[in-house]
């Protein structure tokens, strides 16, 4: 009877140990449910473009707001008016404001410049637009540019954001965004008055 009761226990043992070591095998991934991407795109809703004057240091912001993204309500574009004959510091601010507090975009920019370059297409306007910032490639980013405003008059200023452009390719590195490629995660078409 004691060598059947320690037969029993020693199976009994053997196929606890047995489920323990199954249990601690690490699971296969469940076909059903895919793996988060691996470099999931940020959300970005607001672009704002910020002209210090480098003579009075007055700051004049260019914004747009688009909080249900394409193809829904128009974004809400602001802008002010730029007085002619002055050189400025210009700044892009990236946030995603679908949530509360509303998430900075820049620095992911920054920290994958050389997967992003921003272009500025001005159509009127007497204003030029120069890149002040570079990637470690010493190609250009547009975080941060110069500007100058050369006499009064309207017209519009599009800033596109690329991701994945083409930096070498033919006057891109100039801001031409004709051989840029890659994808636009925002443009936007800002009215500009200079006066």
């Amino acid at each position: 009877m004691i060598g059947a009761e320690m037969t029993m226990l020693r199976t009994t043992v053997l196929l606890t140990f047995t489920l323990v070591l199954l249990s601690c095998k690490k699971d296969k991934e469940d076909p059903l449910t895919p793996a988060p991407p691996a470099n999931e795109e940020e959300v970005i809703t607001t672009l704002v473009v910020t002209f210090t004057d480098l003579q009075t240091f007055e700051s004049k912001e260019f914004r747009s707001t688009d909080l249900d993204g394409d193809g829904g309500n128009d974004p809400v574009i602001s802008t002010e008016e730029l007085p002619s004959d002055r050189e400025y510091t210009v700044t892009i601010q990236l946030l995603d404001e679908t949530v509360s507090p509303p998430v900075n975009i820049t620095q992911q920019v920054q920290d994958e410049a050389e997967e992003h370059q921003f272009f500025f297409q001005v159509n009127g306007a007497q204003l030029t637009i120069q890149y002040a910032d570079e990637d470690a490639n010493t190609h250009p980013l547009g975080l941060l540019n110069t500007a100058t405003t050369l006499g009064a008059g309207t017209g519009t200023l599009r800033v596109t954001l690329r991701h994945g452009p083409d930096k070498g390719a033919a006057g891109v590195s100039g801001g031409d965004i004709t051989n840029a490629g890659g994808d636009t995660d925002i443009e936007v078409t800002f009215p500009v008055t200079v006066v």
